[in-house]
């Protein structure tokens, strides 16, 4: 089993206890050693082995996670902040997916929100801001001309106006869709559609608060660029990429 953990910002007490739990139970954890604060291992047992994935690539952490799981070990992939932005965490539980080694998520505080509470401010203020786009400069790996992934609080009561209004800016009517009731609740409900058959699928559900609608090709992706930080090729400040003649 291999459980994927955010490690939150930064300060070792930001971990969530579900996360810090499975340090100490963890018989292996790879570690984004470029970014995750190492003082998060004095939690993990004398005997645990540690690997820092930041001079791994990604055929390497996968052959790890794989030689691990045979022995029915558990393993914990330690990513920074929350592993869903910016995470590389969808390549490596693809590559899972097709060995058929089962995981799961444990999300972490994001450093936006780490940044926030620095600044003692609030993000989304009345007749201020409602909205929050979280994206990257261009550098060695580009970023996509395409429209964003974008995540909708407090929509689920007008799910039919959301759809309009997401239709007419120009969004395909096939464009994937999820919404997630009591998201990490015990009565957690997640349903995947696409932008057509939203309003159908939440009304099918009863599902009209307490919910988040996320709308994006990342919802069902079909195709995508693997990161560079963990291409076997690539050079970063922690390692040398290898020859692709080699």
């Amino acid at each position: 089993m291999v459980h994927f953990v955010g490690a939150g910002p930064g300060a070792v007490d930001l971990i969530t206890i579900r996360g810090q739990k499975y340090i100490e139970e963890a018989d292996v954890i790879i570690y984004a050693g470029s970014l995750v604060n190492p003082e998060l291992l004095s939690k993990a047992r004398p005997d645990c082995q540690v690997y820092d994935s930041s001079r791994l690539s990604l055929e390497e952490v996968i052959d790890l996670m794989k030689d691990t799981e045979k022995s029915g070990e558990k393993i914990v992939r330690l990513h920074t902040g929350d592993p869903s932005i910016y995470g590389a965490i969808r390549e490596q539980m693809d590559e899972l997916d097709k060995l058929g080694i089962s995981y799961d998520y444990t999300p972490g505080v994001s450093s936006f929100c780490g940044a926030a509470a620095a600044l003692n401010l609030e993000y989304t203020l009345p007749g201020i801001s409602q909205s929050v786009l979280l994206t990257r400069m261009p550098g060695r790996t580009p970023v996509p001309d395409k429209e964003p992934t974008m995540v909708f609080f407090l929509s689920a009561g007008n799910i039919d106006g959301l759809v309009i209004e997401l239709l007419e800016a120009g969004r395909s009517k096939d464009t994937p869709c999820a919404i997630v009731y009591k998201a990490t609740w015990p009565d957690e409900e997640k349903y995947v559609t696409t932008l057509e058959n939203l309003a159908l699928v939440a009304e099918q559900h009863n599902i009209t608060k307490t919910a988040l609608i996320i709308v994006g090709d990342v919802v069902a992706p079909k195709g995508y660029d693997k990161s560079k930080l963990y291409d076997a090729t690539f050079t970063t400040g922690f390692r040398e990429g290898s020859s692709t003649n080699e």
